[in-house]
Order: C-alpha cells, then structure tokens, then sequence
C-alpha cells in the first residue's frame, strides 16, 4: 500500500468516527466564516488532525500545517494531505531540531492571520525571531496545558501581542482528551514501543492533573499498582482518595518497573532519582516536551546506550544496571503510538473550528490575553456529541429554573 493510500484510509477512517466536527464543518461549507483568512496550524500532525485542517479548508481559510513535535507525524496522513487534498504540510517523523523549527518558519511564511498552536512553539517564534508578522495576526488557539502555562507567563509579563484562546481549558476538551483520551493513548504507545504487560507492575504515574488521572485510572483498571508522584498537595490527596499509593519520586522509583511522566515541567525524573532506580525500569513521557526526563543525565551515567527495540533506547549505567526510554523521552502516545482516539479528538477539534471562528468574528474586541472559551460553546459541543451518541437528558423545568435561580424559597 502506498502512503498516499493508506493515508487517505486513515483519513477516511478518522473522519467517520468525528461526527461532531463532521456536523460543524458542513455548517462551515455553507457559510464559510474564514473566507480569506489565512491559518497557519502547529499540531500532531496525524489523521484527527487532518480532519481538522480539512475542515478550515472547508471554511474557506487557506491552510498551512506543521508538526508541533519532532516525532508525531504520521508520514502517510501527511502525504495524503499533500497529494489528495492538495494541502501545504511541512512535517515528517523523525525530524531534527532543525528541521523542526524550519518546518513552523515555513508555516509562518504565509503571514497567517490566524494560529492554531499545541505547545506554544508558533505564538513563541512570532514573539522572538518573527516579530515582523505581528501586526498581521489577529489571534490564536492554543491546544495543551504546556502551552497554555507559557501563554499565560507570557501575559503575565506584559508581552502577548494578542488574544489567544485556550481552548485546552474548555470543559469538552480537558475533561475528556486529557483525561480519557491520553489515559488510553499512552498505553497504546507502551503496548506498541514493549510489547509487555502491564497488570502486575509497579507503576509510578508522576502528575496527578488530568492527564495524569488518566493515565493512573487505566493503569489501575490494566492491573498495574500504581504510585502516583506530586508537587501539588491536594492532587496529592485526591490520589490518595482515589486509591492510589502516594510518595516522594526519590522513594518510587527504587521499586518501580515503569516511570510515566505527565507534568508539563521539566527534570521530573532527575539525576539522583536515575542513581536510586530500579535495574529494568522503563521510562516513558507523555507530557509535551521531551525534558521532563533528565536524558543528559541518562548519558552521563550511562556506559552504552542501544536501540533494543523500536522506539526503545536501553541504557547501561556503569553499575551494571539497566533502564530503558521509551521514544526518545518524547510523547509516547504519539511517538510510539497513533495519538487519542478519534471519537475523543472529535470534541477537542470541534472545540478548535469554533473558537478560530470565534477569533475571526471578535478579534477586534478582545484584549491582548489568554481568553476562556465561552460556555455556550462547550454546552453546544456537548448537544451535539450527546446527539451522536444516540443520548437524551432531563431538562429543567420552568419550576425548577425560578427555584435555582432564586434565594427566598428554601424548602
């Protein structure tokens, strides 16, 4: 099967299963909101992806596309986006830095009016090296909690030069991409990259914010016994009350048979902790960048380092011991895995069509911050997913409404 084949399958496939979207992009079809803008995109570039772009294009917009990380790029959806789309993408797997960051350059190049960003990459170019296409940009989306804490320091400091919306913050994306979507997606990734089983392993999850209540709920329900790490103290006692075993990273990992980093912040698995680790441990990370576990440390205690199997790197401290990294230290869900289930990213990426429709309406009314999404908008994706999946609900009834809204009738 060629790429282009099997990435117009996938394609198809992706886009079956995103009936959300599917229905907001035939409105778009009609109406065409982003006729004329232009909207340079940095996302995992795979096939839910796709369908998102597809769907801008639908609209009107003139799209360009790059990968946000180096290894998520699904090469044969890529190519179909070039060749049977006629889309301009600008992402393979395995990029180099280099490449990488030539790659957004390219998509800045259009001069886009528009951002669609997952991990800030884009927002931080155009705010560094690329400040001369400012005065074009009318605003953005930013996809993932790293990029909305960078978005948000960065608003902090005076210095975001426009509105940007986190769309990670809405309810229809957090509560479920985030929570379910990379629960099941990282394990994807372990089941791909080890081929090894994971009831009956000790396994430290570190981060207990959704993603990482994901990850430690399938986990659990895989039948790992799971030590959830944290910094945050009242995550810290959720994961406790959820019944998970609680303690201090230099403790865990002396016992652990696997390490899962998901904080958004960096050297999570540190130096002292590599010194203290148990021989075979396998580390993995599904937070955006690949510096939440320390791999210059990994090299300097280490005497060989040897790619064991695909996606996973063994190495040899000078002890004698033994630890293993899977996909690099990057998102493992995406690197050695396909990413989160279609159904899942059809809320997330309904979520993205209407707020970048959002921004092209009100742009000119919204001040230079990081921005909710508005609640109709996830009570509206909601309707419509629940729609899809053939599910009615109680509505309030009049009665009911003056009750909840009122303050003199208590009984």
């Amino acid at each position: 099967m060629s790429d282009l084949e099997k990435g117009m399958r996938r394609l198809k496939w992706a886009e079956a299963h995103m009936p959300v979207l599917n229905e907001i992009r035939e409105r778009f079809r009609k109406e065409r909101p982003l006729s004329g803008l232009k909207v340079g995109m940095a996302l995992h570039t795979e096939a839910k992806t796709g369908i998102l772009a597809i769907t801008l294009a639908d609209a009107g917009a003139e799209v360009r596309l790059a990968s946000c990380n180096p290894l998520s790029t699904d090469d044969s959806v890529a190519t179909a986006l070039r060749e049977g789309y006629g889309m301009e993408v600008y992402a393979k797997k395995g990029e180099t830095q280099d490449e990488y960051y030539g790659n957004l350059n390219k998509v800045l190049d259009m001069s886009p009016d528009l951002i669609i960003d997952d991990g800030a990459d884009l927002i931080a170019i155009l705010h560094t090296t690329r400040t001369d296409l400012l005065k074009n940009i009318r605003g953005a989306n930013e996809e993932t909690t790293t990029g909305v804490v960078r978005l948000r320091a960065l608003a902090a400091d005076g210095k975001l030069r426009f509105p940007v919306i986190a769309v990670n913050d809405a309810k229809m994306k957090f509560l479920f991409d985030n929570r379910y979507g990379t629960g099941q997606s990282t394990f994807d990734g372990w089941m791909n990259a080890t081929n090894l089983i994971v009831a009956g392993k000790r396994m430290v999850v570190a981060g207990y914010g959704w993603c990482g209540k994901g990850i430690a709920m399938r986990a659990k329900g895989l039948g790992a016994n799971v030590i959830v790490t944290e910094v945050d103290p009242v995550r810290a006692i959720e994961a406790k009350l959820d019944g998970f075993e609680v303690m201090p990273m230099i403790e865990a990992v002396k016992t652990a048979d696997a390490v899962l980093t998901v904080t958004g912040c960096k050297s999570v698995v540190s130096e002292e902790h590599l010194k203290v680790m148990k021989s075979g441990c396998i580390l993995g990370n599904a937070g955006h960048f690949d510096n939440e576990i320390d791999k210059n440390a990994l090299d300097s205690l280490s005497e060989r380092k040897e790619e064991v199997r695909e996606f996973v790197d063994e190495y040899r401290f000078r002890d004698g011991r033994k630890v293993y990294l899977i996909a690099d230290g990057r998102l493992m869900n995406l690197a050695a895995g396909q990413g989160h289930p279609a159904e899942i990213m059809d809320t997330s990426f309904a979520t993205q069509a209407l707020a970048i429709e959002y921004l092209a309406k009100n742009w000119k009314k919204m001040d230079r911050k990081v921005h909710t999404v508005p609640e109709y908008m996830d009570n509206e994706i909601a309707k419509i997913k629940l729609r899809t999946m053939g599910i009615s609900i109680d509505e309030l009834t009049e009665e009911q409404k003056r009750y909840m809204s009122g303050w003199e009738e208590g009984t």
